[in-house]
């Protein structure tokens, strides 16, 4: 069996590959992380029999799914380490500070010593996943963060809005009215029908008329302060 073992990192990653007896079979080697590097990762892992090939790399943050896809898409056997693993291999060594071609080594000796688990093509699709729900976790804390935001400059700059709304500012009708007009001196200047017609547009029909009266009124005697610059911000939160 020979055992490949690929150090991953941000921009440049090392691979190399010995056997079960610890002889190398590819001394250490840098590719990039493009085309031009994934193509010489080919070429190399080409020159052994892909039948005898376990590749191992350590389980990283993000920076690994590229290589791991390229790889899968090629047919070869993957293996997932524990960097705990690794770290318990390499304080067995006399050197113990890091190093990347060393590291590569390191992973093969890993896998000649421990167990490891095998990617299947189910452990592919919910890596597809992970990524996806990372995302969606990303999205909403952006979300929640800019809601604190928005609140933040209403409170400044028209503090009584967020109680006209009966079920607060991050409502549509809310937004879109934000979007357009973000000042309680805007507002105000609005023409009765066109603020009515643009409440009850983005409501479908719940705020009419009279929702549209008490409004500009609300908007005439507002207390916030008078910021052009706190209105852009708020326009481009809710953007």
């Amino acid at each position: 069996m020979i055992y490949v073992g690929i150090d991953i990192a941000k921009e440049t990653h090392v691979a190399a590959a010995v056997n079960t007896d610890g002889v190398i079979q590819l001394e250490p080697f840098a590719f990039q992380n493009n085309h031009d590097g994934f193509q010489l990762l080919k070429t190399n892992l080409e020159t052994l029999n892909k039948n005898d090939l376990i590749i191992g790399l350590e389980s990283t943050a993000h920076y690994a799914e590229n290589v791991i896809f390229f790889l899968h898409s090629l047919g070869y056997r993957l293996a997932v380490i524990n960097p705990v693993q690794t770290a318990a291999v390499r304080k067995t060594g006399i050197r113990k500070t890091k190093n990347d071609k060393i590291d590569s080594l390191l992973i093969c000796k890993t896998m000649v010593l421990n167990a490891f688990h095998l990617y299947t093509e189910n452990d592919v699709k919910t890596l597809q996943l992970k990524s996806f729900c990372r995302f969606r976790q990303n999205l909403k804390k952006s979300k929640a963060r800019l809601k604190i935001q928005l609140t933040s400059y209403v409170d400044m700059i028209f503090p009584e809005l967020q109680f006209f709304f009966k079920f607060g500012l991050h409502i549509r009708t809310c937004y879109e009215l934000l979007k357009v007009y973000s000042s309680p001196d805007d507002i105000a200047a609005l023409h009765l029908t066109k603020l009515s017609n643009l409440l009850s547009k983005a409501s479908h029909g719940r705020f009419g008329k009279q929702d549209a009266k008490s409004l500009k009124s609300l908007a005439a005697s507002s207390v916030g302060v008078k910021n052009t610059y706190i209105s852009i911000q708020l326009t481009q939160t809710i953007f």
